[in-house]
C-alpha cells in the first residue's frame, strides 16, 4: 500500500518567514565596501564615491599631498514603536574608510566636493610643479 501525502503549498511559501533565524542571532554584519571611480585629466582627478544612506554631514575628506583619504558613518536610528519587535536586522551601522594615493600632488585650496543621490563627487585639480629657478653665480 502506498502513502499519499498531502502538501499546502502556502507552507512552503511561509515557512521560515515568522521564526526567528538562528544563523543571524548575535552575528556581527560585515561592513560594506565603499566603491570608488578615479578618472585622470591632464589638469584634475574625477573621484567618485558611492555612499548610499549617508548624510553629507557625515562624510569627511582628508587631502595630504596626493594622498586622499574618505570616511563616512552611519549612524542607527533606534526608533522602535510600541508593540514592535525587531526580528531582523542586516543592515550596516557604523563607519567606513578608503584612502589612496593619486599620482601627483592635489591642490586642496582649488579641490570641490559634490554629495548627491548617495554619490561623493570630488574634483581633485592637480598642484602646478614647482618652477625651478637657476642661480646666477656672482
Amino acid at each position: 500500500m502506498s502513502n499519499i501525502t498531502r502538501r499546502d503549498p502556502l507552507d512552503d511559501l511561509f515557512r521560515g518567514f515568522f521564526v526567528r533565524p538562528v544563523e543571524y542571532a548575535g552575528a556581527p554584519v560585515e561592513a560594506p565596501q565603499m566603491r570608488v571611480d578615479v578618472k585622470e585629466a591632464s589638469d584634475a582627478y574625477q573621484v567618485h564615491a558611492e555612499l548610499p544612506g549617508i548624510k553629507k554631514e557625515d562624510i569627511h575628506v582628508h587631502i595630504d599631498g596626493p594622498v586622499v583619504s574618505i570616511s563616512a558613518e552611519r549612524k542607527q536610528e533606534k526608533e522602535v514603536k510600541e508593540g514592535e519587535r525587531v526580528l531582523r536586522t542586516e543592515r550596516y551601522f557604523g563607519e567606513v574608510s578608503r584612502s589612496f594615493q593619486l599620482g601627483a600632488d592635489v591642490d586642496e585650496a582649488r579641490a570641490t566636493a559634490k554629495f548627491n543621490d548617495g554619490v561623493l563627487e570630488l574634483t581633485l585639480p592637480k598642484k602646478a610643479p614647482a618652477q625651478s629657478k637657476r642661480l646666477v653665480i656672482e
